[in-house]
């Protein structure tokens, strides 16, 4: 295997060699320096990648003459940043045709391509993995005294996990779960988010589809995402809000635009609405909740430093559940279930929502500090007791994720708390 020496093993490996045993090709697909090449490396006896500029990008200009070129090699094999040659994925997707073989070749893509010279959709042929940056219990940050998975079968204990500065998580969400960011400075952790955003206004929109666009109006729409991160903001009021700060005029098709366009270069990972299969006459909300696919890339639009970010705490207490919700969707994934959020028009709500397959979920509330864990619970255990009422599925746990305590264990009324810090799959 092509290992790269100081690999950090990642939650997303399990589900992506149960891939490799059912599909013929698996496509690791997710942010720009989430990891997604190392990981591929850690299965691969040979690799082609497409935007090594030696000799002149020779392997790219090779997949452009003829794609099943760089196919050749000891498999696994490895083709980093297939995109880049669109009809690699027809190849791919031909030559697992040929025998049925399992596990052959391993794609890696930081943006979706147009469809224009895709000629199949590669459905039980390729299966599509999506990496997401580094949780705290992949970068190390997370003591993973707690488990998700033990949380649900209300196995946890109360224990002390350790204390842990405001200073600490600002550090880490400025930092961002970046492989190669993990042993920076608290300095100089936020340039690498900053010239992430440059690189996406600058370059990368432009590679998507070869489209030219306002970078006063990308930026400006990327500082009011900044500003409404972790909120359900439609994108009449992100027009608005552009119009408010720099005075833009931008039409609601081209919002529409610029968004597909983050969300096909993956740094844009929207929470839905979780549909409790409610049989009220009241109306659950069906908005996503926005995100950032990292929270550092929320602080990067703000512009805004960890020093303002700590004098300014309801602003951090959005960029803070970020935090948690990004983590919350990996370690769900992780135990085959997926992360939601819940609100209705009469202002009940879950900030997170977790549910397995078979219909068992959960909600949680998310705090920065240790004094808004009573109110959080009593948000939650007013939800549980209106779904009872009303005849609906109620949640199997309810839990507050804190930054700011020191112990996990259940509450008299039932309610886990637990910390982010302490928190595993």
């Amino acid at each position: 295997m092509l290992v790269p020496e100081g690999y950090k093993s990642r939650l997303i490996e399990k589900l992506f060699d149960e891939y490799m045993e059912t599909f013929g090709a698996v496509c690791i697909e997710g942010p720009k320096y989430c990891g997604k090449t190392w990981t591929a490396q850690s299965r691969a006896e040979s690799a082609a990648f497409i935007s090594d500029p030696e000799k002149n990008f020779q392997t790219r200009t090779m997949a452009k003459l003829s794609p099943d070129l760089v196919l050749n090699g000891q498999l696994p094999r490895l083709i980093d940043e297939w995109q880049e040659v669109p009809p690699i994925w027809d190849a791919v997707r031909f030559a697992v045709d040929k025998d049925g073989k399992k596990g052959k070749y391993i794609l890696t893509g930081s943006a979706t391509p147009n469809h224009k010279g895709i000629m199949h959709s590669g459905t039980a042929r390729i299966g599509r993995v999506r990496m997401n940056s580094m949780s705290l219990y992949e970068t190390g940050d997370s003591s993973g005294d707690i488990s998700l998975k033990d949380l649900f079968a209300e196995e946890i204990e109360p224990r002390i996990t350790g204390d842990i500065s405001l200073e600490q998580l600002v550090y880490y969400t400025v930092r961002g779960g970046w492989p190669g960011n993990l042993k920076t400075s608290a300095k100089v952790c936020g340039n690498l988010a900053k010239e992430y955003l440059k690189a996406v206004v600058d370059d990368d929109m432009y590679s998507v589809d070869g489209i030219k666009r306002d970078s006063r109006k990308v930026w400006s729409l990327l500082y009011s995402l900044g500003r409404n991160e972790s909120t359900l903001v439609s994108n009449s009021t992100l027009i608005k809000d552009m119009g408010a700060k720099d005075k833009i005029e931008i039409a609601r098709e081209t919002v529409s635009e610029y968004l597909d366009i983050f969300s096909r270069l993956f740094i844009l990972d929207d929470q839905p609405a979780y549909n409790a299969n409610i049989r009220s006459s009241r109306r659950v909300l069906k908005s996503p909740k926005r995100h950032f696919t990292d929270p550092s890339l929320a602080v990067a639009a703000l512009g805004v430093t960890q020093t303002r970010l700590l004098n300014d705490l309801n602003t951090f207490g959005f960029i803070f559940e970020s935090l948690c919700e990004h983590d919350l969707k990996i370690y769900a994934e992780y135990n085959d279930a997926k992360l939601f959020h819940f609100r209705d028009e009469r202002g009940n709500e879950a900030d997170a929502i977790v549910e397995f397959s078979d219909g068992t979920w959960g909600a949680f509330e998310i705090k920065l500090v240790a004094n808004q864990i009573d109110s959080a619970a009593k948000e939650l255990l007013k939800l549980k007791e209106i779904m009872e009422k009303e005849g609906d599925n109620p949640p199997k746990i309810l839990c507050v994720i804190c930054g700011m305590s020191n112990m996990a264990y259940r509450r008299e009324d039932g309610v886990y708390v637990v910390p982010i810090t302490a928190l595993k799959p």
